[in-house]
């Protein structure tokens, strides 16, 4: 007999529209015959432990978590540490991580019915190996530490506005005391040092809900690429930061990619932001780990 699948639905996600995106998920599940076992709980480590221990006990097949990117990232490193396939269900405002999958935005049926699809016939791709000060988590999108991680830190402290707006905010307010960041960089082995506005490790192509960071980053190439904006003028950067929703940031000479199996940077007690998740403050390593995250997708 086939085991149910493992589901996690976070109801505050898409700007508080995750319950009923959730309850359209479960009415698509019955529709297609699929059992499952609610493992959401009132807190995102009370979900974390529900599944952790149904996969401990062999009562599921896999996992699936249904909201956006913060959600996506505490599926990504459940999976991970156990070994059990994830499914995504976008139903987010960012949702970068199942873009990256080539999954559907925007309508949860369609994307319960892409990982459904799925559920024989699993892919594997690469996931980050990371450690910064609060310990070691994987990822799947991006970690950063600069002057990105201080804007995601400054919106998740406001109340207001709502939605990308309060991100657009933040980064007028951190702008305008902002100045470029040290890094002491270990690329492969190689260290360098520069100044740099940011710096983002990357496995996918976009992050901040569909900014194009990386455009050539691939999910099954073995290696991670690191983002990196040199310094330049606090105008220069207004220019420069609107083209990365179309990924034309590529061409600046002060922007530079590089390709690595594992990097460490350290930027003083700088944030670490990963897939819009904090994690601790710098140093921040990662360590690109081919095939080791199994997906519906």
């Amino acid at each position: 007999m086939n085991l149910p699948v493992g589901l996690i639905i976070n109801p505050s996600s898409g700007r508080g529209k995750g319950a009923a995106r959730g309850l359209l998920v479960l009415k698509t599940l019955a529709a297609r015959g699929q059992s499952y076992i609610d493992l959401s709980g009132k807190t995102m480590d009370e979900a974390n432990a529900n599944a952790r221990h149904a996969i401990n006990d062999d009562r599921i097949s896999g996992l699936i978590v249904v909201g956006g990117d913060g959600m996506a990232h505490l599926g990504v490193n459940i999976a991970c540490d156990t070994g059990t396939t994830l499914g995504i269900i976008a139903a987010g405002t960012g949702n970068d991580l199942a873009r990256s999958l080539g999954l559907p935005e925007g309508d949860v049926v369609a994307g319960t019915n892409a990982v459904l699809d799925k559920l024989h016939t699993p892919r594997k791709v690469d996931a980050i190996k990371a450690h910064t000060s609060t310990g070691p988590f994987w990822f799947f999108g991006t970690a950063s530490a600069g002057f990105d991680a201080l804007c995601n830190q400054r919106a998740n402290q406001m109340s207001w506005p709502k939605g990308q707006r309060r991100y657009d905010l933040a980064l007028v307010l951190e702008l305008a005391k902002f100045k470029p960041i040290h890094y002491e960089a270990t690329i492969d082995g190689v260290h360098r040092s520069f100044d740099a506005m940011l710096c983002a490790v990357a496995n996918g192509p976009a992050f901040g809900g569909g900014m194009m960071i990386a455009p050539e980053a691939k999910v099954d190439d073995g290696y991670l690429d690191l983002f990196i904006v040199h310094a330049m003028s606090r105008l220069e950067l207004l220019k420069v930061f609107p083209k990365v929703y179309s990924g034309g940031h590529v061409s600046h000479p002060a922007v530079e990619f590089v390709r690595a199996k594992s990097v460490k940077l350290s930027s003083g007690n700088m944030p670490v932001y990963s897939d819009g998740e904090a994690r601790g403050h710098s140093p921040l390593s990662a360590t690109v780990v081919p095939e080791a995250l199994s997906v519906f997708a």
